[in-house]
């Protein structure tokens, strides 16, 4: 990857519509991006200009653990994307390279560990459980969004972040905002001040903490003067938002299990394949619309003969480094046995998602006790009409009827 082996011409400029799509599908666009090369320049509907785009695994890995590829220098810059608003904290991980990036996350390491998921596990089961009860005894039909699939998570979360059970709703209500560009730009801004200023007075309240919470790890990390105020409210909100992301990613896994029987037979009768079929389903599932955050070429990079210029904004997609025939063999196939599964469905390199560990852990809770206890569930309408959200960034089904 020298600048000697420049060989090729930049490709063209694709515009890349925001899609409303639903079902599992792929996006249709992607396949084609995928299709058409290694490196590609994408626009998409909002922001300035256009930006460089690699799909296969290899390059996708390359670049997100490069230092060359600065997420810091996104900052200030109109980086064409996708979502309407575009407003990134200065100090959140998501947008702090290194070293910094490895200091603010030690602020909260120590909830995200195994010891620090898994001390979460009775609670997370017997909250569930209680939904479960609920749901079974008003009977069916139910929308398993509304009644298990979005209350869960948001209860794990906030359990995770240390916000009371009363503030609860609210925090729901204000990442859904963020999430979604329905509303428009300035509701999502106003959820997201909102957010912060919660946050900030949670965080001052925990200064002297001891708790193994979110807040509090954060309340003694300001209290020691390893981040500051600001730094420790651009990590909670980022961590509160990418928490709910679970009810979506879980969402198409049950819509995948309920519009394929026969998958969801073989994993009640085969409940040790339950942990491999979880990957294959994180692998496959397409947890997004479009991409999600950019870097900044911080040099002159050849990829693939094609030269990405210092100042150059650059994409990587998961989706599609998930579908990698090179590395997933027959990848638009699910298949419960794929060994190994190298799946980068929560990211790679120094951004890997600080949350992925209790994602599994929610995802599994929920499969599992979804399959024991309620072996006869399927959807109560034809999947042609499930709904599915429209404007979100994180793709998913807004509502999901059983009965069972």
């Amino acid at each position: 990857m020298t600048l000697s082996e420049e060989t090729t011409a930049p490709p063209p400029v694709r515009h890349w519509p925001a899609l409303d799509l639903t079902g599992v599908d792929f996006d249709p666009v992607l396949s084609e991006l995928m299709r058409e090369g290694p490196v590609n320049r994408i626009q998409l509907p909002n922001g300035e200009g256009w930006a460089w785009l690699v799909t296969r695994y290899e390059d996708v890995r390359l670049v997100t653990n490069d230092p060359r590829f600065s997420r810091a220098a996104v900052l200030g810059r109109e980086v064409t994307r996708l979502a309407p608003h575009f407003i990134p904290a200065p100090g959140a991980m998501s947008f702090v390279d290194k070293p910094d990036h490895a200091r603010l996350r030690r602020a909260v390491n120590a909830a995200f560990t195994n010891r620090g998921v898994e001390r979460l596990r009775a609670n997370a089961q017997q909250t569930l459980d209680a939904m479960l009860d609920d749901m079974l005894r008003d009977g069916p039909p139910a929308d398993l969004i509304d009644r298990v699939l979005a209350p869960f998570p948001i209860g794990v979360i906030c359990e995770l972040m240390g916000v009371p059970a009363d503030d609860r709703h609210t925090m729901h209500v204000w990442t859904q905002s963020i999430l979604s560009s329905s509303q428009g730009a300035k509701a999502s801004e106003k959820a997201k001040r909102d957010m912060e200023v919660y946050f900030a007075k949670l965080i001052a309240e925990r200064r002297g903490a001891t708790g193994e919470d979110v807040t509090s790890l954060l309340g003694a990390a300001v209290g020691r003067g390893d981040i500051t105020e600001e730094e420790a409210v651009a990590l909670a909100g980022p961590i509160q938002i990418g928490g709910e992301a679970v009810t979506n990613n879980t969402g198409q896994m049950l819509y995948i299990l309920l519009t394929r029987p026969a998958l969801f037979d073989r994993l009640r009768a085969e409940p040790e394949l339950r942990p491999q079929a979880l990957d294959e389903l994180l692998r496959y599932i397409p947890h997004r619309n479009a991409v999600g955050l950019s870097r900044i070429a911080m040099e002159d990079v050849v990829l693939h003969g094609v030269r990405i210029r210092e100042g150059d904004a650059i994409y990587v997609s998961y989706l599609a480094a998930n579908r990698d025939p090179e590395v997933f063999p027959d990848p638009d196939r699910i298949d419960f046995e794929r060994d190994p599964n190298p799946h980068v469905a929560f990211g790679h390199g120094p951004h890997y998602c600080v949350g992925g560990m209790l994602a599994r852990l929610e995802s599994e809770l929920l499969v599992n006790t979804l399959l024991d206890r309620i072996p006869t569930l399927r959807l109560s309408v034809s999947e042609d009409e499930v709904p599915w959200r429209r404007g979100a960034l994180i793709r998913g089904p807004e509502a999901l009827p059983v009965t069972w």
